[in-house]
């Protein structure tokens, strides 16, 4: 397994280029018009401009994600959540970096679909016919594109997937030539591979260190190179990265050789990148670009579901339905995020309209994932012991890096930036109040020593005088203990209600660092009486606890471990199979709870979470004709303060 992760294959590296190089692949459609703006063309601004891409995309892509940070792999797999999981042990403060990270990853993603696609098709423009092409007319058909690309999210992409490859060959050779055609216009253009000329841009040109605004756009996509690791493997990517990062500075330096040709006219709204495609090719130039700008949002939505369902298993947001519309590993459908994506995305589109404006308010929280992702790669590197020397030298540049391109791009929060810092924050509150809520809860959970119940348990069983609950009773157990057990369960045999069964069965599910690991013990406490079964399941499987419970008991059977046959007389001799009753605890939130006022508004947010996600049952996927709610009492800070004095009553009644 890890021979073919590491190695590179012809089909390999065009899913990679179909799959990962979306959002950094279409860049050079918006980077440079960034860059230039509404500033005059000038030598240093151009030349300037291409150098710290250039070096932009070898320190921070090459260097940071395609060489150090893919060798932080999980079983095979990345992303900020795969990190954190692969830390969270070391460190229990890690979760608050990997919350921030996949917080601003989802935020920032809201943009890129609606910055892409309109940049794409305002191509339109470049040609004579399109050219007074109205702002609300570009703003329609960029609805109209996003609207299809989220309806067509439930149905799978696995056959569209197999052309994103060969379309993206055809994107990223097209980038190639165009800028080898131009580069020629001007060959001091090349003097761009000197990073003096991109550091006396941002020391000497007014303004110019605020310019990293807007080369940092070309680098926004490497998060995604992480993200989609265990998609095509660490091999697949190293190697077609040659290709992309040859592509898109041959493109950049045609843009550049070009512009130096315009020196001292400014672009007036006009992209270059399409200005440097033959009239005759422009409106197949704009098709192809709004195919791979749809690549490339589809890419982030997928890998959007892919970050979610990640932090569900590991506890950072509420349990939502999951839906898997096709048989490929990995590939999922989570229709309260597309929804929330989709929404997202038209609301950028009507508030900007313009891609230039979008341009203005783009890569802020990108900036911020990429921190967090420095400072949990580096906790990552101390844990395998390497050399703190060597630690500090990465985090000395890449927080030296990222805290420039941050502060270049804190002038955007005015000019845009607050929507997607707001809807970070936002992602961030959810995030942090179903994970707090947690450890307010687990300060109410009281756990027992279940061998001291084990005889009452049995007499229980065998008590006729109790009408019988179900033949088998099956509790969802959180001790990891596998010798204790939570009070409330015990409560809710013993005293709520007499329940009576003659198999008492306990499943405790253990959400493991692996990704896929999927297994499961059985601790046959009592036999035939009382079971715990514990499943470990990785963070990227599905909690189908009713199908695998239902597996673990017919294995049970055919080894002879257990007699799930009914115990009723009339039903014994036939061999009719038990009835199974699961048990599912809802909590509620208590009256009689004294917290803090901070404490207070988490778990009221906590509890308005969970109407919004999936009912306990379904999110284990237990089938819900064969469970049973019960609700009990949230008390986590019991009141103490409550002042009661007893009185001599007033009225004295003599019986004789």
């Amino acid at each position: 397994m890890v021979k073919d992760f590491n190695k590179a294959t012809l089909a390999g590296l065009i899913v990679a280029l179909g799959i990962i190089y979306g959002d950094i692949g279409t860049s050079p459609l918006y980077v440079f018009k960034a860059i230039v703006g509404t500033n005059e063309i000038s030598e240093l601004l151009v030349i300037g401009g291409i150098s710290c891409i250039i070096w932009t995309l070898t320190l921070q892509t090459t260097v940071k994600y395609v060489i150090l940070t893919l060798k932080a792999d999980n079983k095979g797999e990345g992303g900020i959540f795969s990190l954190y999981a692969l830390v969270r042990r070391h460190g229990k403060w890690t979760v608050v970096f990997g919350m921030i990270g996949g917080a601003a990853l989802l935020a920032d993603g809201i943009i890129t679909p609606p910055i892409t696609v309109t940049s794409a098709v305002e191509g339109l423009r470049t040609l004579p016919v399109f050219k007074d092409l109205g702002t609300w007319t570009i703003v329609k058909i960029v609805l109209v594109i996003i609207t299809l690309l989220f309806f067509m999210q439930q149905f799978g992409t696995m056959s569209i997937g197999k052309m994103f490859g060969p379309i993206m060959v055809i994107w990223f050779s097209m980038l190639a030539i165009l800028g080898v055609a131009h580069i020629a216009d001007d060959l001091s253009v090349l003097k761009a591979f000197n990073p003096y000329y991109g550091v006396k841009l941002l020391v000497l040109y007014p303004h110019g260190f605020l310019l990293l605004g807007a080369v940092f756009l070309c680098t926004t996509g490497a998060e995604a190179l992480y993200s989609d690791l265990g998609h095509v493997g660490r091999g697949n990517i190293r190697v077609s990265w040659i290709y992309v990062k040859i592509a898109l500075i041959l493109n950049y330096l045609g843009q550049g050789a070009w512009l130096l040709t315009q020196q001292g006219k400014t672009l007036n709204g006009e992209n270059p990148f399409f200005l440097i495609m033959p009239e005759w090719f422009v409106i197949f130039g704009v098709l192809i670009a709004t195919i791979a700008s749809v690549i490339a949002s589809q890419a982030l939505i997928s890998g959007s579901f892919t970050l979610i369902s990640e932090a569900m298993r590991l506890n950072l947001w509420p349990k939502l339905k999951i839906n898997y519309p096709t048989e490929l590993r990995g590939q999922l459908y989570i229709p309260g995020i597309n929804l929330m994506l989709f929404v997202g995305c038209v609301s950028i589109v009507l508030l900007f309209k313009e891609s230039s404006a979008m341009e203005a308010a783009y890569g802020l929280s990108i900036t911020i994932c990429m921190l967090m992702t420095s400072c949990l790669f580096a906790f990552y590197l101390y844990t395998r012991r390497v050399k703190l020397a060597w630690i500090a030298v990465y985090l000395v540049v890449y927080l030296t890096i990222e805290f420039s391109f941050l502060l270049a791009n804190l002038v955007k929060f005015t000019h845009g930036g607050y929507v997607t810092v707001i809807v970070a924050g936002a992602l961030f509150l959810v995030m942090y109040a179903w994970f707090r809520s947690r450890k307010i809860k687990n300060r109410y959970v009281e756990f027992v020593r279940l061998e001291d119940y084990l005889p009452i348990l049995q007499e229980l069983s065998n008590d006729t005088s109790i009408p019988k609950y179900a033949t088998h009773l099956v509790y969802m157990s959180s001790a990891d203990n596998p010798k204790e057990i939570e009070h409330k369960i015990i409560y809710s045999v013993l005293n709520k209600k007499p329940k009576r069964a003659d198999i008492y069965w306990f499943v405790h599910v253990d959400v493991v660092d692996e990704p896929y690991m999927s297994e499961y013990t059985v601790q046959t406490i009592i036999p035939n009486e009382v079971i715990r079964v514990e499943f470990r399941l990785g963070f990227r499987v599905e909690q189908r606890i009713n199908l695998m419970f239902r597996m673990v008991v017919e294995d049970m059977v055919r080894n002879k471990e257990v007699n799930i046959t009914s115990r009723y007389e009339s039903l014994s001799k036939n061999n009719v199979v038990g009835d199974f009753q699961f048990i599912v605890m809802e909590k509620f939130l208590s009256h009689d709870n004294d917290l803090p006022l901070h404490e207070r508004i988490i778990m009221r947010i906590y509890f308005m979470l969970k109407k919004i996600g999936l009912s306990e049952e379904r999110g284990f996927g237990l089938d819900s004709s064969y469970v049973t709610i019960e609700k009990f009492p949230l008390v986590v800070a019991p009141v103490t303060n409550l002042q009661l004095k007893r009185v001599q009553d007033r009225y004295r009644y003599d019986i004789e």
